[in-house]
């Protein structure tokens, strides 16, 4: 694993980041959860620009006022004599979002990059004031399509178990020991994984947060009811989905939808919720146990392979609408991607594979059916 450690991971973004900055002409912004590297790959892309940069951090008081201001001399003062201006977690920005259009108005040749780990109010401060004048990234852990751009099909199968366990965040990743792994997991779920949640938002009962997730992570690939939600947690249904809402806008969890077009024999308003990182669920859950001696192989192996799917769809820019699908009947498939109204049904089995789609999938929707197993998943998600 020495290799980890030397590496610096390349990112998909970086090519395509790199050439919006310099040649859009718009303000580039970055979204992701914290700790995915959007700060590292900021730097790395300035550097690699030669332009005079100005770096904040919006945590730095001294430039908030002035950032927040929507005065455009003092705007001026502060980036007179930079070619590029960069603002890591501009969220914390007051008024962020017309500031940036101010600058991108009267000094249209400033190149500007904001990263921003809490989606739900950078987008709120952004988006409307930056109409027609940003372009977007998403930066989540690192994929394995990331991975394979250093590692070859035979040590990307060798690492699975670990990243099966310990997840795919950047430190964890080039952190060889183990110890330090669970350590570097640990504070991420203590320290920064409600941090912009509990900041930013009125939170009446925030350890309802964690308590949502760990049972969000006993139930991965599984359908989730809001009523049992709700009752475990003693909350209201509003409140419940407020707070899932947050967590999908945190980059923390996702949902997925069930599939039907026929509601009489196909179940229609239920749905799953995954982790973005098997790391973070595992650490909700105490159980960085390895693949041996575990009982919830099969979650952890499905949620695993539809995050990297999402993720490689992400960075491909393809637009694909996910689902599951299940009959009242108790027939199902885990996965399932509709392009063009044209359906490819998937099962994920870690093992033993799955031959066929079930006579009720194939009879309404067609044979265009694939097994995801470790045998062939790099194909899936590579």
């Amino acid at each position: 694993m020495d290799k980890f450690i030397a590496m610096q991971i390349q990112r998909t973004l970086k090519t395509q980041l790199q050439n919006d900055l310099l040649n859009s002409g718009k303000v580039i912004v970055l979204y992701g959860p914290r700790q995915a590297g959007k700060t590292t790959l900021s730097k790395m892309i300035i550097e690699e620009t030669g332009l005079k940069s100005l770096m904040i951090n919006a945590d730095q008081l001294k430039y908030i006022d002035i950032l927040s201001s929507r005065d455009l001399k003092l705007l001026q003062s502060l980036v007179s004599g930079y070619q590029l201006l960069f603002i890591d977690e501009g969220q914390r920005i007051p008024e962020i979002g017309i500031n940036l259009k101010i600058l991108h108005d009267e000094l249209p040749e400033l190149k500007v990059l904001v990263t921003g780990s809490s989606s739900f109010l950078l987008s709120d401060r952004v988006s409307e004031a930056l109409t027609g004048r940003k372009k977007i990234h998403t930066l989540l852990p690192v994929s394995m399509s990331e991975l394979a751009m250093d590692f070859n099909a035979f040590e990307l199968n060798d690492q699975l178990n670990e990243r099966l366990i310990y997840g795919m965040y950047p430190e964890v990743i080039t952190t060889k020991n183990k110890i330090e792994k669970e350590e570097y997991l640990r504070e991420i779920t203590t320290s920064y994984l409600y941090k912009d949640i509990l900041e930013l938002e009125t939170i009446r009962y925030p350890m309802k947060i964690r308590d949502l997730l760990r049972l969000l992570a006993f139930q991965v690939g599984a359908q989730v009811s809001m009523n049992e939600l709700c009752n475990s947690l003693k909350l209201n249904r509003e409140t419940v989905e407020r707070y899932l809402f947050l967590l999908e806008q945190s980059f923390i969890i996702f949902r997925m939808n069930a599939f039907s077009r026929n509601p009489r024999n196909e179940v229609s308003k239920s749905q799953k919720f995954y982790f973005y990182d098997n790391g973070i669920r595992n650490m909700l859950i105490d159980n960085l146990s390895g693949m041996e001696s575990r009982n919830d192989v099969g979650a952890l192996w499905e949620g695993f392979i539809i995050a990297e799917r999402k993720k490689k769809l992400l960075y491909e820019q393809k637009h694909v609408n996910t689902y599951f699908w299940r009959t009242y009947a108790g027939a199902e498939l885990d996965f399932v991607e509709e392009v063009n109204n044209n359906m490819t049904a998937f099962e994920i089995k870690f093992k033993k594979p799955r031959l066929k789609a079930p006579k009720a999938w194939t009879d309404h929707y067609g044979n265009d059916f694939h097994c995801i197993t470790r045998e062939n998943f790099l194909e899936f998600v590579v």
